[in-house]
């Protein structure tokens, strides 16, 4: 599996001239290496692939990174680089420009003398767009993992619970359910908080006849999920109902209709055209959703200003909501993988309203 990467990233590195490339992002680095050491750099030319990294990670390097050559560096990996450069006569590197500071790139010109640095964006990412196999059984475990969150945390929420301890008590429970860690900072927002698209949880306290908004995501083995659901806590009104209804309605739409060949913009207007239809497209002002993987937010984009085509083996969410001020708002979020006839989806939390306490 690993090979292959390197083999692909071979191929893109043909097709655009360049002789070699420092990856020194963590993500990429893990995706090509698979070493999850927290410091190291991978180097591929066409015919070697290198990683560096220090001592620390003696042992654990040559168990993960298997095909690699371990290089354990010095003070300034940089003039490792040079010295590989070197045995391998080439005078030419790609990298990461979209990951690589200015004060990096001025030091690594001043150690890389007479070395001909050529900024790159995207090679890799170009890749992980396109998730193999063995991702998406990764992924579908952490989809998994976060429906027994919110399953869990349905028996947690009532009137008189703070937001930080109910965001708590989910984070816990996915650490102790294998996560390494939530995918981001868990969304609880309760009340008129839940008209936040992005309400951290806070030290609210949850009252009665409200919404509580939940947004959050296990990270699994290296990926994440991304998961939200919307409830009632107590009795709604005719405006929770309708609203709600309305997003529920969008997303379902969606979830229906999306395929592959289908652009980002096209994906997008299948729920912004139902929430627009109903009066509330002004309160809509996020995309529909966005790829994940081994981050939170990866390619392709559904929204108005993505031409990016779909393609099987890339998955998104699809979430759509509608944001009222001073009242409340509603997402509803699923993980999807796009497939040669439709798509498959890997979240599967009940999404009738839901009304607790």
């Amino acid at each position: 599996m690993l090979n292959d990467r390197v083999k692909r990233l071979r191929q893109l590195l043909s097709e655009q001239g360049f002789e070699a490339i420092l990856i020194g992002s963590e993500h990429n680095r893990r995706y090509l290496s698979g070493f999850t050491g927290s410091s190291g750099m991978v180097l591929i030319t066409h015919s070697d692939s290198y990683l560096l990294t220090d001592f620390r990670y003696r042992t654990q390097a040559p168990q993960q990174a298997a095909g690699f050559q371990i290089v354990e560096h010095g003070t300034n990996p940089i003039e490792n680089v040079r010295e590989l450069l070197a045995q391998n006569k080439l005078k030419k590197l790609a990298f990461e420009q979209d990951h690589v500071v200015y004060s990096q790139f001025t030091a690594w010109s001043n150690t890389l003398s007479g070395i001909a640095l050529e900024p790159a964006s995207g090679l890799v990412e170009q890749l992980r767009i396109i998730k193999d196999e063995a991702e998406l059984q990764i992924m579908q475990e952490a989809a998994d993992l976060a429906d027994r969150t919110f399953n869990h945390i349905l028996k947690i929420i009532r009137p008189g619970v703070r937001e930080t301890d109910i965001a708590l008590e989910m984070e816990v429970f996915m650490r102790s359910h294998g996560a390494t860690s939530s995918s981001f900072d868990t969304i609880v927002a309760s009340g008129e908080r839940s008209a936040l698209p992005h309400g951290v949880a806070s030290g609210r306290i949850v009252g009665t006849n409200e919404f509580v908004k939940l947004d959050f995501g296990a990270y699994y083995n290296g990926y994440c999920s991304d998961l939200t659901r919307t409830v009632v806590v107590g009795t709604p009104a005719d405006k929770h109902s309708e609203i709600y209804s309305i997003v529920l309605e969008a997303q379902l739409h969606a979830l229906e209709h999306i395929k592959p060949g289908m652009s980002g913009r096209e994906a997008d207007a299948l729920t912004r055209d139902i929430i627009t239809k109903y009066g509330y497209g002004d309160l809509f002002g996020h995309g529909t959703g966005h790829g994940l993987g081994m981050e939170i937010h990866e390619s392709p984009r559904l929204s108005k200003l993505s031409d990016t085509i779909l393609t099987p083996g890339m998955t998104v969410t699809v979430e759509p909501g509608i944001y009222v001020p001073g009242f409340g708002g509603v997402r509803i979020e699923d993980d999807i993988v796009i497939t040669e006839t439709g798509i498959k989806i890997l979240t599967s939390s009940p999404k009738d309203l839901i009304t607790l306490g």
